[in-house]
């Protein structure tokens, strides 16, 4: 008797174990895909973060609803940074070592992206960073990727603008931060190729709530023109402190500043205002042929459907880091790192939000300056800017 008592107690216990696992099983098979996210939903960076966070449930709910990936359902970990790199570094130790997630996608800043990327690299976990600077993925390493531009095309861009209107002597100012060090380096570096003077490069504090000081500086400089790379809301300070000073020069922006809130921020000193970055924002300004067209215009919509809010860059960002993953892992038909950063660097001509991406063993970016825009805020919004 005591032996079939103790059968009939394991049979049970064998059940209950087996309804426990099913409960979280995935449904079509397998567990859950943990992906791991870091983004600054809150804290300076959170115009940016923010849309990267609701993007990516968006985007992970979609792929849920289609049936996941390899059939098995994708398990989201979102950490909220603020922007410090040292709860970055701690969330992301939380993510390998304990979450053991398949990948790591974020963080939103370039300060964050460059503390983590060595955890990556050792715990073999692939990162797609939401972030652009350049050295993030310069030197390349192993499971280390990014899906904004480089820093370099963004610099270009604003130096070939420059070149049509006449502009060749600049002042140049950036947050103190990792892209707005990282900008001002290359800013620097492409100046003189494209016969740009700079008579005057400061950084100050990303938390500035007053930069007038500064831009007197400038001002007194001489300049034709000012650039300011920063991601913060100095970016907003910068173009209402100008208009108090009723500086004429022109005021360039880096990509930082693809959200329409900074333009409302800014208000009315917003008007004018070129910068360069991804087509998302003209969506509906793009003809017809443009190969990202429906996919943006898309994204766009059930952003703006989902949230009542405008779709931003850095939304697309997340959106890109995702699907780029999908991909990659259906390729690789495994979540094993060796195997997905191999898919990664064999993807080509995939269309995402920033561009259409063609990675490969030298380049963990995959986009070309092509992928770019230069835009204008006109009348309080995006518009394609009109070369002269």
């Amino acid at each position: 008797m005591r032996t079939e008592r103790i059968a009939k107690i394991a049979a049970f216990i064998a059940i209950a174990s087996s309804c426990l696992t099913s409960a979280y099983a995935a449904p079509g098979g397998g567990d859950p895909i943990k992906i791991g996210a870091i983004f600054s939903v809150t804290g300076s960076a959170a115009y940016l973060g923010a849309p990267e966070e609701k993007t990516a449930r968006m985007v992970v709910d979609d792929i849920n609803k289609s049936g996941g990936i390899m059939g098995r359902q994708v398990k989201l970990i979102v950490k909220d940074s603020g922007g410090s790199s040292e709860k970055a570094i701690s969330f992301a130790k939380q993510l390998i070592d304990e979450e053991e997630v398949a990948a790591i996608i974020g963080p939103t800043t370039s300060g964050e992206s460059l503390a983590i990327k060595d955890l990556c690299i050792k715990g073999k976990t692939p990162l797609l960073s939401c972030a652009s600077a350049e050295t993030i993925t310069s030197p390349v390493s192993k499971y280390v990727f990014k899906v904004a531009p480089k820093d370099n095309y963004i610099a270009e861009w604003i130096y070939k603008t420059m070149n049509q209107l006449g502009i060749k002597k600049i002042g140049v100012i950036a947050s103190n931060t990792g892209f707005g060090n990282g900008g001002k380096a290359q800013l620097e570096k492409y100046a003189a190729q494209y016969g740009i003077e700079i008579a005057i490069s400061e950084a100050y504090d990303a938390n500035a709530t007053d930069l007038s000081a500064l831009l007197t500086k400038v001002n007194a400089a001489g300049v034709q023109a000012v650039v300011n790379w920063s991601i913060e809301p100095a970016q907003a300070i910068v173009a209402k402190n100008m208009k108090q000073l009723k500086m004429p020069q022109q005021l360039f922006q880096s990509h930082g500043f693809a959200n329409i809130k900074y333009v409302e921020a800014a208000g009315a000193a917003a008007e004018g205002i070129i910068f360069p970055c991804g087509r998302l924002i003209v969506a509906d300004q793009l003809p017809d042929s443009n190969p990202q067209k429906k996919l943006l215009v898309k994204y766009s919509s059930d952003y703006k459907a989902a949230y009542k809010e405008d779709a931003s860059t850095f939304g697309g960002h997340a959106y890109d880091t995702l699907y780029i993953l999908k991909a990659a892992i259906e390729a690789a038909k495994s979540t094993d790192a060796d195997k997905v950063a191999q898919a990664i660097e064999n993807l080509k001509g995939f269309s995402g939000d920033g561009g259409v991406f063609s990675f490969s063993g030298a380049d963990h970016n995959g986009l070309q300056m092509d992928s770019i825009e230069m835009m204008i805020v006109k009348d309080g919004k995006f518009a394609l800017y009109a070369k002269k």
